[in-house]
């Protein structure tokens, strides 16, 4: 490609040159022919102080630059340097923004080319990398990023990943060249010509032969691999013995140790499957328990030819389970593994619904772009699941529009043959083993177009989170955004266009004599469904708050949603409720009213119509579980269940739900779930409370089955690894005021940190008392050299905090709830974990408070049964979080002395390995600290 690029960094003094902000460093590569041809690189003088916060970032203070040009002083080399190229920056506008006001003031009239910009080129040409910042581009591609934020080494780099961009354009197929070039023009720099030009070299000759693209209806998409050859019929057999077993486990792992948990639980998991009986194993960490279920789990597949599901709680362990797990159980076996990992049908592409989209015009920026990302993205994927995709909240909505959801109206049969969801479900059915998460599971029980072929035998990973998960899935949620959201799909009410489309089509057929409500009258009953959802929720919300009179610190409210009153509050809830309820089916009669009258002349219509249809039927289906819903938690709820409100106090009505579920899910799970299969395993490292699995039992609901249950001792020698400190020297939270506790656990977590160096991670209950501390200690200034990174505070999510808070030498994390399990952070990132009340759920939690109330009217002891044992795994999983390999060292801090100064703290400390436990003043706990670590 001849083109001349100038790819073009700068470092400026702040966001905005309007504001007077000036430019400190400007650096530049030209590219031509395919190469790196040369470089520009100034500093600049501003004429103004750098603030101190870029001197930070970029390393550039006000003596290096006050030998340095102005800006004027270099202005028309730069205007030489960009004569007749395309002006390339990641994140264009910024940089051209800049130079443009610079080179103004220096008297020119600006840069008026061809531009480009890499974080566009990016999206499209690396649909699924996991973020477009430069520095993290770089590495995916091995790029060396030697010194970030400064624009030299930006701008290489920057022109480093252009030339792969151009690579990889010009490897692609003509099809997609020229689809891509069609929708080019909608972007916000100029690609289109790029594009153009490459389309023009590749019809001017003959197209090579593609061996892993093929071309199926103008779209080019990766070939489907061929699996390996089907093996010759062989005798698997399960090695009993545990010489075999480590023979095994030693030929696929260099470094393997023998540990005895390890092969206990393979054959507790492959005796439950033979007896067909269900158990219960609690793995102590680092036993490796994947391999220890993988095994017995694959090995009973092949003997019997009955597959097995895996399922596990986060998308993660899935993920590892495919990519770091499966090689080695394969090299274990030494025999042909058949595993898929089966996700809902909506998780998958419906090319048909695709190939339809691709001829509408569009002139919507997110849609193009994200167009454009499939269409490179089909040349890629091997499954064709949207989780690898990363889209920008405007492409999930046009990912509804092309999901893989059963039609009506569209012709989808020619496209079976490369059906994404089709071939998972073939190849589920093939499987020996089936990986999949508790959602989809549970999602697979209670619905009735099932997505995982029939099945007898599974195990459940994290098995202690699937009564949570179940309960969503046996209850339902209503909450206003999505409401709005799908009521807005149906376009400009007050404009009509919607059903002015709609009626355009009847008309096409003859039959507007059919349609009982005219499409004025339809226009104005949405109109009024969107006044009553704005209703609804306004009146839930103000029934919530007189409910709870009592002020509350947090801004996050919950209420029970109860009938018990007679109130003018719930009157004027039920009334609003009706009514919500009845203009939604009045909506719902008049628009299938329409769509039957066309269904039975779908022959007659386009295809784009027919796309068109399809839209609003899927529409229709979501109207109509949001009125089921409505009925079922406001108008005819269900004696056995428990309904409540969430709100965020600070909003209006934008951020609430209704919730309505069973107390206990447990008979559900016994009827539909355990008494149907033949053995369920459930393990995790946190099952039994005290040496017992009663409660998990209870939760589950299969106390009366014959269960198998085996606690297999973590290997890691706790008693050297780990100490727990009480500190003496705190208040009791229950004898002081909130601000007075908040001010002593910020001093003794100052105290801690400064002698463990960081590496730190501080557990609370409450997000409020967190926010408090956090703000605390900034405003202390004591810890300024630390990395503080808080959950609800620092931008982010779970899995970016804690990589975040790995990247520092000195940091600490602040988390509740979703941090006391499931991160895994090993080695010395870190050494310290600071428990700082004992976790029990609030007590005002509608689910808690309906579940306690249960268990007085049988006459049993809620803080027993229910609040202790749900404490305590919580506890044990916070403490599991500080030893992950048999190397590390820790130390965990409990500032709740209730531990020790009650009856029941005994049950807390005798949950977890035996460790040494001292009870210190903040004096003696620093000595200690400086000499175990």
């Amino acid at each position: 490609m001849g083109n001349k690029f100038v790819v073009v960094d700068l470092e400026t003094t702040g966001n905005s040159p309007r504001k007077g902000d000036r430019i400190i460093q400007i650096g530049a590569v030209i590219i031509e022919d395919g190469k790196i041809i040369g470089k520009y690189s100034s500093l600049v003088n501003p004429g103004k102080p750098i603030p101190a916060f870029i001197e930070e970032l970029t390393g550039i203070n006000d003596e290096m630059v006050s030998s340095a040009p102005a800006f004027s002083e270099i202005a028309g080399e730069i205007m030489e340097l960009l004569d007749e190229a395309f002006f390339v920056a990641h994140n264009v506008l910024f940089d051209l923004g800049f130079l443009q006001d610079e080179l103004q003031m220096a008297g020119y009239e600006g840069f008026y080319g061809s531009v480009l910009d890499t974080v566009e080129l990016a999206r499209i040409l690396f649909p699924t990398a996991d973020s477009y910042k430069l520095s993290d581009l770089a590495a995916r591609e091995g790029l060396s990023h030697d010194r970030p934020h400064q624009a030299d080494s930006d701008a290489y780099v920057t022109g480093e990943l252009l030339l792969l961009f151009l690579d990889k354009l010009e490897s692609f197929p003509t099809v997609t060249i020229k689809s891509l070039t069609k929708l080019s023009a909608g972007l916000k720099s100029d690609i289109y010509l790029l594009l153009e030009e490459i389309l023009q070299q590749k019809e001017q000759v003959v197209e090579e032969y593609f061996r892993s693209i093929e071309v199926y209806r103008g779209i080019a998409l990766r070939k489907k691999e061929v699996s390996e050859t089907p093996e010759k019929q062989q005798v698997f057999l399960f090695p009993e013995e545990k010489e075999e077993q480590q023979k095994l486990l030693k030929k696929a792992i260099p470094s393997f140790e023998v540990r005895d948990g390890q092969l206990e639980m393979m054959n507790s998991i492959y005796h439950a499957f033979s007896d067909q009986r269900h158990a219960l194993i609690e793995a102590g960490t680092g036993i490796g328990k994947t391999l220890a279920y993988l095994v017995p789990a694959v090995f009973y597949a092949k003997e019997t030819q009955k597959r097995v599901v895996v399922s596990t709680y986060t998308t993660q362990l899935q993920q590892q389970l495919l990519i770091k797990d499966f090689p080695i159980l394969r090299d274990v076996c030494g025999f042909p593994i058949k595993a898929i990992l089966l996700k809902g049908r909506s998780h998958y592409i419906n090319l048909a619904r695709f190939e339809h989209t691709l001829r509408e015009e569009d002139d919507n920026y997110d849609t193009t772009l994200t167009k454009m990302q499939i269409l490179v993205w089909l040349l890629e994927t091997n499954t064709g699941d949207f989780d690898e995709l990363n889209l920008s909240s405007g492409g999930m909505l046009y990912w509804n529009k092309i999901k893989n959801v059963p039609v009506t109206f569209l012709q989808t049969k020619q496209w079976d043959s490369r059906d994404y969801y089709l071939r998972a479900q073939k190849e589920a059915e093939e499987a020996d083993l089936i990986i999949t998460n508790h959602s989809m599971l549970l999602m697979d029980l209670v619905s009735e177009e099932t997505s995982i072929p029939s099945y007898e035998f599974a195990i459940l990973d994290e098995a202690h989170q699937f009564e949570k998960v179940a309960g969503k899935y046996y209850g339902r949620a209503l909450d206003y955004l999505s409401i709005r959201l799908m009521l807005n799909q149906f376009g400009q009410f007050d404009h009509g266009q919607f059903f002015h489309r709609l009626e355009k089509l009847i008309e096409k057929l003859d039959g507007r004599a059919n349609i009982k409500v005219p499409t004025k009258k339809l226009n104005e009953a949405m109109i009024n469904l969107q006044y009553e959802t704005d209703e609804l929720f306004k009146t839930v919300t103000i029934f919530a708050k007189r409910k709870k009179r009592q002020s509350s610190n947090n801004n996050k409210l919950q209420t029970m949603l109860t009938q018990t009153d007679n109130s003018t509050e719930w009157k004027a809830l039920f009334a609003v409720a009706e009514r919500f309820s009845f203009l939604l089916k009045d909506v719902i009669n008049a628009i299938e009213d329409r769509l039957m009258f066309i269904e039975n002349q779908k022959h007659r219509l386009t295809e784009v119509e027919k796309s068109f249809l399809e839209e609003i039927s899927l529409l229709l289906k979501e109207m109509n579980k949001v009125r089921n819903k409505t009925r079922e938690v406001f108008l005819f709820p269900s004696g056995q269940e428990i309904r409540w409100i969430e709100t965020d106090l600070r909003s209006v009505q934008n951020m609430t739900t209704v919730y309505g579920r069973p107390v206990h899910v447990a008979n559900h799970l016994r009827n539909d779930f355990f008494a149907k299969k033949k053995s369920i395993i459930l393990t995790s490292a946190t099952l039994t409370v005290n040496g017992s699995f009663q409660y998990i039992k209870n939760e589950l609901g299969i106390s009366e089955f014959s269960i198998i249950e085996s606690q297999i001792q973590s290997p890691f020698h706790y008693k050297e690894q780990v100490q727990l400190i009480i500190p003496e020297d705190l208040p009791d939270i229950k004898t002081v005021p909130e601000t007075e506790y908040i001010a002593a656990i910020t001093e003794h977590i100052i105290s801690i940190a400064e002698a463990t160096g960081g590496r730190m991670l501080t557990l609370f209950t409450s997000h409020e008392m967190l926010k408090k501390t956090y703000e605390l200690i900034k405003e202390s200034g004591l810890l300024d050299d630390f990395a503080l990174i808080a959950q609800g505070i620092t931008a982010g999510s779970r899995s970016r905090l804690t990589r975040n808070f790995q990247r520092f030498e000195k940091a600490i994390l602040f988390g509740t709830s979703s941090f006391w399990e499931g991160i895994d952070i090993p080695g010395e990132d870190l050494s310290c974990i600071v428990i700082v009340r004992l976790p029990f759920s609030p007590p005002d939690e509608p689910l808690a408070v309906a579940k306690r109330d249960l268990i007085l009217q049988q006459g049993g002891n809620p803080f027993n049964e229910l609040s202790l044992p749900e404490a305590v795994l919580r506890f044990k999983q916070g403490f599991g979080r500080l030893v992950r390999s048999s190397t590390d060292r820790g130390i965990i801090f409990v500032f709740d002395r209730r531990i020790i100064t009650t009856s029941y703290g005994k049950a807390f400390l005798q949950s977890i390995p035996t460790v040494p436990i001292q009870r210190a003043t903040i004096d003696e706990m620093i000595n200690f600290i400086n000499k175990w670590l």
